[in-house]
């Protein structure tokens, strides 16, 4: 008996080979400029040359040939195909960048570059509508991909590592896809792209998006006639093949490389299977080598109407990969597929091919008892005449009217097989004395078989017999071995696959913790590096610091070394104190003029009721200033203030621009989202209001259907008496000549029969009260139903507007928080810029003392030898010339006086100088002490700016989160929505126009939609927008509460709706009218 799946009886298996068409893309940009020509020559419909040699095709496309005329010539034939029973496949092959997906997908929302996909796509659901109305479609597809040698589901993520099983009739399909229904062509799309978004796509040096990896788009057709109840089945392949690469000019490496490996085994597997059934030689053709090509098992010398495109580039830098392709294309074109109808028979054709079944063995037990009746008479010795012989052609002209004939025995040991007959009867005839033949064919009566014979012939068959039983039991205990071993074979190759899954772990497990330890590693020698780095710094200012405490020693040496000689140089000096004076005065008044700018900009800057923090205070008046040893320092801190007011005014104005940015965005925000709010609430009341007029509607319909049928049971009840009363009157008439007797009779029969008819109909009235009574109380209860979700409904919205209210008083806090961060990273950077500015103000000032100090050490030595000059020529004029006792007097005296207060003079100014010198040393190390704090607090506020950082990620993920499942729940809306439309289309089935049902199937473990008739017609009057208004209304609240669910809970509900989303079938879109 033939399987569920095979054709009908009249239908016999159709030979087809695979079509092969070729597709030339024009050369790129790429190759135009590197200054590749065009190999391809002598292009025809059928065939084209290359290097050559000519190869033949089915179809060959020109380099502008658009993808209209390309969807025409290959696919649009398979449409019908698999919309009338059969499989299908497409498959596109070629090197890397030939245009394999651009053949197959294309842009999906162009109208002119779309590919094949959504082409056939349409295509398929435009040839349904025009079909019978009486045929109902079942429509799903898969889409999944094969990466790395593993199935991986592009629909559900999670399933990485599928694998592929057989049916019971030995077709591979992969277990465990995820399938979905789909009703239009723009299901399928939304399905493409929510795959197209999960494949592997990277970059090449030769394809910019190239696949790595290859897709499978399956589209599965099933229908019915519901008047014959015959059933067609179809799938259709369209495969995406990811290009061979060539690692020398892709430039693949670390990942990409493992991907070109597989991609090209894969490949290599898939042209084996071609060569091997292109030869038609080979017994074994090797499908199992790859995953490729056992999915792709019927689609090459199957059941299935298989198309391949081969893509090629007409570059000659690619002047060898197609030359490849070419032949492989023409090595596809001779394979022959065996295609048939999948059709499910019914229990009609079951039945109609067991009668023939039956009759045909009818007929070979009359043929087979035949032979026996005419072997034993051959045996028995008699002449069988040629007239009298069973031939095969008297088989065709039994009937099946031989049930009256004895039926043959059953079992194998009572009734051999005519082989077996036919071997007995020419063992016998070899043995026989005749030489070769039977007595039976010799003259009749001539020699007769002797009992011996008989004996020793009848011992010889049970022998055989005997023999034929153990080779069968030896038969079958190697088979039942057979099975048992493939078993435990199959249990080991699942035990080494779960091993070398385990290795896979551990392996990456051991790769993670080695990059972990790595890591560790390199932050332990930056960490090292930064320590000795510091360590360094450390070393070379402690040695500045000892080189300028020795500067210091040498320099107070030389001051008590040249004390004696300063004292000769008073006159000098007086005069240089009076130029000091000039110059200090000067500088008092520029002084001043720079201060009284600085508290003039600070009184700007700082507020009416603060205290001005720029106001420099003046303790000296002009004379006194001109006087002071304290000007240099009062210069350094003008200078420090000066840098301060500018970074501070930097800062203000950076602040400021800031602030406005952000509370210009922050007002955008609640703005948005208190409109969103309001938006939510209009949509709410307006469904409540909806829902309160539909209902009062409802009640007034309900009132008038119970007055109009009250009406309805008086007037049957008013009408059956008048008939009655008509009924009486004619017999009355009638009887008027009868006698009264029969007349009496007559009318109590009547009354009976008119009180019977009368206690039906009271009966009858009675039953259909109650049900409408029941179908009342069913609407009631629907109703208050809907008025708890209502309340549900109002009380999410509260809930979800608190936890609104709490989100943004969080979301106020964290920016606050984050402001508090920024000021403190403002401090550091300000403190960094001041501490600069001291930095540069200190070395000014030190290389001002170092070139003062050189100065007056060449002024003091150029005074010391003017002075030993003019002490000889004083000496020697003493000597010529006689001088009074007072005179000499005198002149000591004088010069002892300039000599103490050039002395005192040059003391006072050594003093101040050192005074200025340890006071800059502790500025310089109180800065680098400043320094050194603020570098140890930047990587903790780094660190909070990365934490804060990372919050605001994750609030963004979680917003993300709330967002899709706020979508699921309005997808989980429309999807009740559509049922309860599906039900009052079909409470409403005869208004229906003609065009064909797209129908789902309803899978196992789902929850039925409600059969309730009585709640349907209280949604059946709510219009299409009034639903979509209070299911976006709901949408929108779900949305805002779920941002502040936790992550466990987010975790839990998105599993469940994607759980739910699986398991719930798309509901029919089509239009009732």
């Amino acid at each position: 008996m033939e399987p569920a799946t095979s054709t009908e009886p009249a239908s016999d298996p159709a030979v087809c080979s695979i079509k092969v068409v070729c597709r030339i893309r024009p050369l790129n940009d790429a190759e135009e400029r590197s200054g590749s020509q065009f190999i391809l020559k002598n292009i025809n419909e059928d065939s084209l040359n290359c290097g050559g040699k000519t190869f033949n095709f089915d179809k060959v496309f020109h380099p502008k040939t658009g993808q209209e005329k390309v969807y025409v010539e290959t696919a649009r034939q398979i449409v019908k195909d698999v919309l009338s029973g059969y499989n299908g496949t497409i498959f596109a092959y070629g090197q890397t960048s030939s245009g394999k997906t651009h053949t197959m997908e294309g842009v999906l929302d162009d109208g002119e570059r779309m590919g094949i996909i959504p082409r056939i796509v349409t295509d398929i659901f435009q040839h349904i509508l025009s079909m019978d109305e009486h045929l109902e479609f079942h429509i799903k597809v898969s889409y999944f991909e094969i990466y790395m040698d593993k199935i991986r589901d592009l629909l559900d993520v999670t399933k990485s590592n599928l694998v592929v099983h057989e049916d019971k009739n030995k077709v591979p399909y992969v277990k465990g896809v995820t399938e979905r229904f789909v009703t239009s062509p723009e299901d399928v799309m939304e399905v493409i792209e929510e795959g197209k978004e999960n494949r592997h796509v990277s970059v090449t040096n030769m394809n910019e998006h190239s696949s790595r990896s290859h897709s499978v788009f399956l589209i599965d057709v099933r229908q019915e006639n519901l008047k014959t109840q015959k059933k067609l089945s179809g799938k259709l392949y369209l495969v995406d093949l990811a290009g061979s690469e060539k690692v020398s000019k892709t430039g693949a490496e670390g990942n990409t490389l493992d991907e070109a490996k597989n991609i090209n085994k894969s490949l290599s597997a898939l042209g084996n299977v071609i060569a091997a059934l292109a030869e038609g030689t080979k017994s074994h053709v090797p499908y199992r080598d790859s995953k490729l090509t056992r999915i792709l098992q019927e689609s090459l010398g199957g059941n299935a109407r298989t198309t391949i495109i081969t893509c090629v580039s007409p570059a000659s830098y690619n002047e060898t990969e197609t030359k490849t392709t070419l032949l492989f294309g023409q090595r596809a074109k001779t394979i022959k597929n065996v295609v048939v109808v999948n059709e499910e028979l019914t229990a009609d054709e079951w039945r109609r091919l067991y009668e023939k079944e039956r009759d045909k063995a009818s007929k070979y037990k009359l043929y087979i008892h035949k032979l026996e009746t005419e072997l034993n008479r051959w045996r028995s010795g008699d002449k069988v005449g040629k007239d009298e012989q069973v031939s095969l052609v008297q088989l065709a002209s039994l009937t099946a009217s031989t049930t009256s004939l004895p039926d043959a025995p059953a079992s194998t040991s009572a009734m051999p097989s005519l082989s077996a007959l036919n071997e007995t009867a020419s063992r016998s005839s070899a043995t026989a004395p005749s030489g070769g033949q039977l007595p039976g064919l010799q003259a009749a009566g001539e020699v007769e078989v002797t009992a011996e014979s008989k004996d020793a012939f009848e011992k010889e068959r049970a022998e055989m017999y005997r023999q034929l039983d153990e080779k069968d039991e030896e038969l079958s205990a190697q088979a039942q071995t057979l099975n048992e071993m493939r078993e435990q074979l199959l249990e080991k190759q699942q035990e080494l696959l779960q091993a070398r899954r385990d290795m896979e772990t551990q392996q990456m497990d051991l790769l993670r913790a080695t990059k972990d330890c790595d890591a560790s590693k390199t932050e332990a020698k930056e960490v090292m590096q930064a320590l000795e780095e510091l360590a360094v710094s450390f070393d070379d200012k402690k040695r500045q610091v000892d080189q300028k405490v020795a500067e210091i020693d040498e320099l107070s040496a030389d001051v008590s070394a040249n004390r004696a000689a300063l004292a000769q140089a008073s006159a000098e000096l007086q005069q240089s104190h009076t130029i000091a004076q000039n110059q200090r005065q000067r500088t008092v008044e520029l002084l001043t003029n720079i201060t009284t700018e600085i508290s003039d900009i600070g009184s700007i800057l700082s507020t009416s009721s603060a205290a001005n923090p720029y106001q420099i205070p003046l303790p000296f008046s002009m004379d006194a200033a001109a006087k002071s040893e304290k000007l240099e320092e009062e210069f350094m801190v003008t200078k420090l203030h000066m840098s301060r007011l500018k970074s501070d005014i930097r800062n203000l104005v950076q602040k400021l621009t800031s602030l406005e940015s952000t509370q210009t965005d922050s007002h955008k925000k609640f703005d948005e989202v208190q409109k969103e709010l309001s938006d939510a609430k209009l949509r709410l009341d307006q469904s409540d209001l909806k829902l309160k007029s539909m209902n009062d509607h409802i009640r007034s319909h309900d009132e008038k259907k119970l007055q109009l049928e009250q009406q309805i049971d008086s007037l049957n009840e008013e009408l059956s008496r008048l008939q009655t009363q008509e009924q009486l009157t004619s017999h009355q008439s009638a009887d008027k000549h009868s006698s009264a007797v029969e007349a009496k009779v007559r009318e109590s029969e009547l009354k009976k029969t008119v009180d019977t008819q009368m206690q039906l109909q009271r009966e009858q009235h009675q039953k259909q009260v109650n049900a409408l009574r029941e179908e009342i109380h069913q609407k009631e209860a629907a109703m208050e139903q809907l008025r708890d979700a209502g309340e549900k409904t109002a009380l999410a919205k509260d809930q979800l507007q608190k936890e609104f209210d709490r989100l943004k008083v969080e979301e106020a806090e964290k920016s606050n928080k984050l402001q508090e961060f920024i000021n403190q990273r403002d401090l550091a950077e300000q403190a960094k810029q001041d501490l600069k500015g001291m930095e540069e103000a200190v070395t000014k000032e030190l290389q001002q003392l170092y070139n003062l100090r050189r100065l007056f050490v060449d002024e003091l030595q150029n005074r010391m030898k003017k002075s030993l000059v003019h002490s000889q020529h004083v000496s020697q004029q003493q000597n010529k010339e006689n001088a009074t006792p007072k005179d000499l007097l005198a002149e000591l005296t004088a010069d002892d006086d300039l000599e103490s207060g050039g002395s005192m003079a040059q003391k006072q100014k050594v003093s101040f100088l050192e005074n200025n010198l340890e006071q800059l040393t502790k500025i310089h190390k109180q800065l680098v002490r400043d320094n050194a704090d603020l570098r140890c607090e930047i990587p903790k506020l780094e660190k909070r700016i990365r934490s804060t950082m990372e919050r605001v990620k994750t609030l963004e993920t979680a917003l993300k989160d709330a967002r899709e499942v706020a979508v699921r729940d309005r997808q989980r809306y429309s999807y009740e929505v559509e049922r309860i439309k599906e039900a009052v289309r079909q409470k409403n089935i005869q208004r229906r126009g003609h065009v064909p049902q797209i129908a789902k199937a309803i899978r196992g473990g789902q929850q039925q939609p409600s059969q309730n008739p009585d709640a349907v017609p209280k949604v059946a009057k709510m219009s299409d927008s009034d639903i979509s208004s209070g299911l976006k209304s709901r949408a929108a609240a779900s949305a805002l509460g779920a941002a502040g669910s936790s992550s466990v809970l987010q975790g839990s509900s998105s599993s469940s709706s994607l759980k739910a989303q699986e398991r719930q079938p798309l509901i029919p879109k089509q239009d009732p009218k």
